[in-house]
């Protein structure tokens, strides 16, 4: 029986050239898109999917990353103070949408390389991994379904009679002839 996927893995320790000059000094996945870095899209829809533990795998010059999702006191005690109480709960929501671990790619050696830094941490649970270069344009996500046909089920065991297990041959259509 297949187990729950709870663990997801988002690569993010490429170096972006596929967007230079714009990620020569701030990484590919905190580009904006509207109000939101396009790797809290992922994240967001990996929640909304059912998945209940992040881990991101970085590398150099990507730690901006780590302090998106983490608590800015700072950033909440000034917006706290102003009584910007929306503001202040849209920012405290972002540190609060998962559990999210980081691990660093010491070298880029490609997305399999990134991936298998992150074994460690999926403990040889099946797991989802995300690369953010696409975003979710329907509100039931490719993830979503993947994860809802990956779910355990009860099966349900049927007994055949030997009228029901004979083999019925199928009707075959003539093919087109090729000329």
């Amino acid at each position: 029986m297949p187990q729950k996927i709870r663990k997801a893995v988002f690569p993010a320790a490429g170096l972006g050239t596929r967007f230079l000059p714009a990620t020569k000094a701030s990484p590919k996945e905190m580009l904006p898109l509207v109000d939101k870095p396009l790797i809290q899209y992922g994240v967001e829809e990996a929640v909304a999917s059912g998945i209940e533990s992040i881990i991101i795998v970085t590398g150099r010059g990507k730690t901006a990353i780590e302090d998106h999702f983490d608590i800015s006191f700072e950033l909440e005690h000034l917006l706290r103070t102003r009584g910007k109480d929306d503001l202040l709960e849209a920012a405290r929501s972002v540190s609060e949408l998962a559990r999210i671990s980081y691990v660093r790619q010491k070298e880029a050696l490609g997305l399999g390389h990134a991936i298998l830094q992150a074994r460690d941490f999926v403990e040889g649970e099946p797991n989802s991994d995300h690369g953010r270069d696409a975003l979710p344009a329907q509100e039931t996500t490719v993830l979503r379904r993947a994860l809802r046909r990956h779910a355990p089920r009860r099966r349900r065991q049927t007994r055949l009679s030997n009228r029901h297990s004979r083999v019925r041959p199928q009707a075959t259509r003539p093919r087109p002839a090729v000329s």
